[in-house]
Formats: C-alpha cells, structure tokens, sequence
C-alpha cells in the first residue's frame, strides 16, 4: 500500500434505501479522508442483478447530497479510474479470475443446484465440521480439480454452465490486521471456496470488490463489521493476484444497534418504535410501502449527521455538537470502538433540538409558513412571526411542532383542555375573570409590562392570588393550562383579541 494520497470509497448495492449503518461508514470514510487530504469515491457495487431495486441508485445518490457527503469520484461526475459501476465493469473481472485459475488459486466448478443440495445432505449426515464447497468436499465434485483436462475442455465448449471458484489453501493460518479490531487470525479449514464468477458473467462482491480496489487505488477499507468474515478470503486473493504490496489498510467498523441493544438495527425496529432508519423517505417500487425518512421527518442534515457521527466514535471530550468542518478535524479511526453502538431514537430527537436551536429566527419563520397556511391561516408579517418563533422555539424538536406550540396565535381556542378545567376552573373564575375585563379595557398601552402591572393591580385590589386568575384567563386565551409568557401572548394578539378570548371562555366555562 501506497503511503499517499489517501484514498477511500463506499460501495453500495442498490438494492433498496441507504441504511443508517451505511450513511455512518460512508461518513466516517468521508471525514478519514477529509482529515488526511485524501479522496473519497462512490462505486455502485450492482453485480446482483437478481436484487437491484429500481431506483435505489438515484436514493443513494440523492440521500448523500442531503446529508452534505461530497464525493471526489462517483458514477455521475466520473473519474480517472471509471467507470464507477460494476455493472459498466463487468469485461474487467473475468480477465482476473481466469490469471488466478492459471496460477492454481481458482478452478472451474460445473456443479448443479440439485448437486450441491446433495452434497451438503450428505456432508451434514456424517456430522462435518463444515458443510460447505470446500477443501474437502472440492474433491467429491464435478470441477477442474476432480475432472480430466479434456473434459474440462468439453464442457467449457460445450456452453456448459459454470462458476469460478476460489481454491482456499489448506492448513493455513491466515493473519491480517484491523485497525479498529487488531489482529485478526483464521483457519483456512473454516472457509469456504467462494465463488468469484457466476454463471451469469457477473463477477461476485469479493472478485469484484478486490480487483476494483486495486485498480482504483484505494488505500484504506472502512467498512461495516459484517464484511469481517470476508476478509481472509480478500486477503488471499491481493496475495494470489500477487499485490500484497498494494492491499489496503482495513478497519471494520461495530454495528449499530437496537435500542435496547439487542441485535442490530433494522427497519422493523424503526417501525415498531416509531422512529426512521433511513435518511430519506423511501417508497417500495413493488409492494408500495412507504418506509419514513429523516428528511421528512423534520430533520436538520446537520443534526442527522452529527448524531450518527457519536454512534461508534468518541471524540474524547465532553463535545457533543460538531459542524461538518470541526467532525472532519476531530476524527480518528483509532477513536471508533469494537463494541456495537446503541442507537437512541431520543437523542437523535435532541441533537436535531440543538440544531433547531442554533437557526436564526428568519430562517425558522420561512420554514414555519408553509405549515402555517396548510392550516388555512393568513401568514402575518415577518417582524411578528420571527416573534413567535423566539418565543416557543425552545418546547419543540422539529420545526413542525411550531404549530402545536403557537397555534393560538392564529386563532381563537374552540374548546379549553377538559383535565385543566376541572382541576383549576373554580366556581368564581368567572367572576373574578369580568372584573378584570374592564381593567384590560381600560389598559394602555396594551404592552406587556403594562398588562402585567394592571392585572397584579387588580388581584390585590381583591385581595386574591396570580394563580387562580392567570390560569383562567391562560384557557380562555390559549385553551390549556400551558405555555410562553401569558402577559407577552396578550400583547402580541392585541387587546380586542385578548378581551374577545376572555369573554368567550367566560360563556363556554361558566
């Protein structure tokens, strides 16, 4: 391996939407070579014909544009070592896997379903360790290993379907670091000989995956702990491709898991908690169901980046909120645990309250009209809804919960929380609620410290608490027994408003 420059790629298969699990390693691949100066790359791995889904390509493509993951090389900008398509690669890879059948490291298997169905029958009746295609059972089957050279011939000729698999050694301890798990050693015994071609012409992930790592010059493999198994395999091909030298660093990164932290985090826990585990809404193109996204789902980017950045990775301090920029300084891979990171649908709530937060009360008013007037309400001028915005934005997590918070603001409560007026409405609310009508009338300016010190005038006047009298005129205004400052909410609807309020709530409560 080449000490510079740094290269890294994510390779999905479009085989549905992006999975949270892989957002996180393309990100992590992203802020690794950010942080070295490197390049990033995007290689659509789509040599399983069989499970491409139409238009999981276009999500992908789409999903990292949202998120803010800009890569150096992908299938539509191009790059020097394209095309960035298995599919668009496929004349490459069988040109390696018959070098690695003249070199001894891969034969010809001209096995049927049906045969290979039989020989793991038999393998299980006799109690094998291993009941897969491999260093012993290799020798039972119909392949170039087993069958004489002109046979061989023939069948090829012949058309005959066939498959390239790889010839695993034996009795072989094969050693390979990781720089998240260290040393990894395996028994060549316990492998299998994969297969490297397929009888469709396509070349499998690991062939492919291997030969275009090289080509492209990638330097250091991040990728999800599931693709651990895999590597000996991976291993043993850079060495029988005779390109040690070249074989990238490897870092596997732990899974993300469900909440409770049992077992990996999967879609159905998403649906089941109420919670999203894909960037962007995804609708089945065969069945139809529509999968939540966290775009839609009123997520900043920002924040949706930041918190799956902190699944895995410990910036070693007590820093929870990082731009893109300050991720990309702080990163490194020796900082991403073994262990697999629980994920908390509650803290993704929070970072996307801070970042909420953060936006500028005119940007937050922008994003709240189209709510506002698809509840048929006029949208006020600009001064007053960033007014709004300041004053309720800290009780929500995502810009539509603005409405749920200020709706009062845009019309009269027409019907007051049943557990609120039974609790606090006394039989005197009323009463002492007309009382204070007139000094409402009378006050002026109608300004906030002014209502304040008109209503605090008439409670003493009658020798009677804030309490009882705020709540009462709270439900009348708002219709609950909650929210921003009563006395600013006042002024802000004007007194005609407040007064109107307080009268109807009179009426309806009694």
């Amino acid at each position: 391996m080449t000490d510079h420059p740094i290269r890294v790629r994510f390779a999905p298969s479009p085989t549905g939407p992006l999975h949270i699990g892989g957002v996180r390693t393309a990100l992590y691949n992203y802020l690794f070579a950010r942080r070295q100066a490197g390049k990033m790359i995007l290689r659509i791995e789509d040599t399983d014909q069989g499970r491409f889904v139409p238009g999981a390509e276009e999500y992908i493509m789409e999903a990292f544009g949202w998120c803010g993951i800009r890569f150096d090389e992908d299938p539509v900008k191009g790059g020097p070592y394209g095309p960035y398509k298995q599919s668009e690669r496929r004349d490459i890879y069988l040109e390696y896997a018959n070098k690695l059948i003249h070199r001894g490291h891969a034969y010809y298997a001209f096995d049927t379903p049906a045969e290979l169905e039989k020989m793991r029958q038999q393998l299980e009746m006799r109690g094998a360790r291993y009941t897969g295609y491999n260093q012993e059972s290799r020798l039972e089957m119909a392949n170039s290993l087993t069958l004489p050279r002109e046979e061989v011939s023939r069948r090829l000729s012949a058309g005959e379907p066939y498959v390239i698999r790889i010839k695993i050694p034996e009795d072989e301890t094969i050693r390979v670091y990781d720089e998240i798990r260290r040393e990894v050693v395996v028994d060549s015994g316990s492998l299998d000989d994969k297969v490297l071609y397929k009888s469709d012409g396509m070349p499998t992930y690991h062939l492919a995956n291997v030969v275009d790592d090289y080509l492209m010059k990638i330097t250091h493999v991040i990728r999800g702990e599931e693709w651990l198994p895999s590597l000996p395999l991976h291993v043993l091909l850079y060495r029988y491709m005779g390109w040690e030298d070249a074989m990238p660093v490897f870092a596997h990164l732990p899974l993300l898991l469900k909440p409770d932290g049992k077992g990996k985090l999967s879609k159905r826990d998403g649906d089941r908690l109420g919670f999203p585990v894909f960037p962007l809404q995804w609708t089945d193109p065969v069945s139809g169901e529509v999968s939540r996204g966290y775009r839609e789902d009123g997520y900043f980017p920002e924040a949706f980046i930041n918190m799956i950045a902190l699944l895995g990775w410990n910036p070693g301090t007590e820093k929870e909120i990082f731009s893109m920029d300050e991720l990309v300084e702080a990163f490194d891979i020796d900082r991403v645990g073994r262990s697999g990171a629980r994920f908390d649908p509650e803290k993704a709530k929070w970072f996307n309250h801070q970042y909420l937060q953060k936006t500028g009360d005119t940007k937050l008013a922008e994003m709240f009209i189209p709510i506002i007037e698809s509840n048929g309400c006029s949208v006020p001028d600009s001064a007053y809804l960033e007014r709004i915005v300041a004053l309720v934005k800290e009780r929500v997590n995502f810009v539509q919960e603005l409405w749920e918070q200020a709706w009062f603001f845009f019309r009269a409560p027409e019907e007051y929380d049943a557990q609120t007026v039974k609790k606090r409405w006394k039989e005197n609310s009323g009463q002492l609620l007309s009382g204070l009508l007139e000094h409402l009338r009378a006050t002026e300016p109608f300004i906030r410290d002014h209502i304040h010190n008109e209503v605090s005038a008439y409670l003493e006047e009658k020798q009677t608490g804030m309490g009882p009298a705020m709540i009462g005129m709270r439900l009348c205004i708002v219709g609950s027994g909650t929210g921003p400052d009563l006395f600013t909410i006042m002024e802000m609807i004007g007194k005609e408003e407040t007064v109107k309020r307080i009268e109807a709530g009179i009426r309806a409560l009694g």
